[in-house]
């Protein structure tokens, strides 16, 4: 059975002056019922649990203080859930809420528990409805938005395609003010011009622009899960996206899918520091996929112990690559530049001839 990933932002289904938009949330809720009885299993990455207790709160706008955040999202968050249950409960359809932190992810075991627990509610055709745990989060371990949340989830459940809908109709070539502005039907590559073009601040009650809901389609697109970005606000979208037709933004997936491992080093754990490394250690890293060896590195950036992630680095400060590192900072220093040969000689032990194994290495 396929499985689908839909993003909702907050600024469909809440404002801070009304609360939970309980006729745009009953349209959401009938058409991603009907994409469920299509023979698809879905997977909801929900905001506005913030933006549903500013009302409660008398708050005209999201607060910056995240201690008021954190108490908004805790009053909102039952209202949310029980929307939804309600709402799906009319189609037939059972939900479970699963909140998750940046911790989560980035511990594997975790992770894994995450990862089997959305699998078993799918397998009893339960919809989970995600959220960042906004009450209990904190900055070090917040996502920041939650298109990046469920680019992540997207990646966890191996989804078959991960749509965020948007206020918009998707990407286009300029902003949607603009008269000339033109959408953009399928974009077969994320560059730097892309992510330039979806520049922008977010809305007043959700922490996402378009330029976030680019990254987070990077993000999946190199899981190899083709994106859709699309109008939240119109009813019937999803269905004809199932039928096959073509509505919003599409982004192209990369050929070749990660591992569900390497998936996870690239984008569910933080890295620890970073290794700037020559121009021969990249061209082995990206071209010959070979492992880092100590001969390649010539700086260590950041306090980092055998066993963390860490950032590998070009020499004009471009990241292309994140992997598992054999060796503490401390260590690096002392091997850098030299030949593996040497480095028991130097140190007085070696764990490794590879500072980073290419099995534990992906390119980004």
């Amino acid at each position: 059975m396929k499985r689908l990933v839909i993003k909702i932002g907050s600024n469909i289904l809440a404002s801070a002056e009304q609360g939970l938009n309980t006729e745009r949330l009953h349209a959401l809720t009938r058409d991603i019922s009907e994409v469920a009885g299509k023979g698809y299993n879905v997977v909801v990455v929900s905001s506005g649990a913030v933006a549903a207790g500013l009302k409660k709160l008398g708050l005209k706008e999201k607060p910056k203080d995240i201690k008021l955040k954190q108490a908004a999202a805790a009053i909102g968050q039952s209202s949310l859930m029980w929307a939804y249950e309600q709402n799906f409960a009319g189609f037939h359809k059972k939900v479970a809420q699963v909140l998750l932190t940046k911790d989560d992810i980035s511990n594997r075991q975790r992770y894994i528990n995450a990862k089997n627990t959305l699998f078993t509610l799918l397998s009893y055709d339960v919809i989970p409805i995600i959220n960042e745990n906004d009450p209990v989060a904190v900055d070090e371990i917040k996502f920041g938005d939650n298109d990046m949340l469920a680019a992540l989830v997207a990646g966890l459940v191996e989804a078959d395609m991960f749509v965020i809908l948007s206020d918009v109709d998707g990407l286009y070539s300029k902003n949607p003010a603009h008269k000339d502005a033109g959408l953009i039907g399928c974009v077969d590559e994320i560059t730097p011009d892309i992510e330039k073009m979806a520049g922008g601040v977010g809305s007043a009650v959700g922490t996402g622009g378009m330029y976030s809901k680019i990254l987070a389609a990077k993000q999946a697109t190199g899981h190899g899960i083709p994106v859709i970005i699309m109008n939240g606000k119109r009813s019937g979208l999803l269905t004809r996206l199932i039928r096959g037709e073509s509505v919003g933004t599409c982004f192209k997936p990369k050929s070749r899918r990660l591992s569900l491992k390497k998936g996870w080093i690239a984008y569910g754990v933080k890295s620890k520091g970073a290794v700037y490394i020559d121009d021969g250690a990249v061209n082995a890293l990206l071209t010959k996929g070979k492992s880092l060896l100590p001969s390649g590195i010539i700086k260590i950036e950041g306090h980092f112990d055998v066993g963390d992630y860490v950032s590998c680095m070009n020499k004009e400060g471009r990241k292309i690559a994140k992997g598992l590192t054999n060796y503490s900072a401390k260590d690096l220093e002392r091997i850098r530049g030299k030949k593996t040969s040497e480095i028991e000689k130097v140190l007085g032990y070696k764990y490794s001839d590879e500072v980073i194994h290419r099995n534990n290495l992906v390119l980004v």
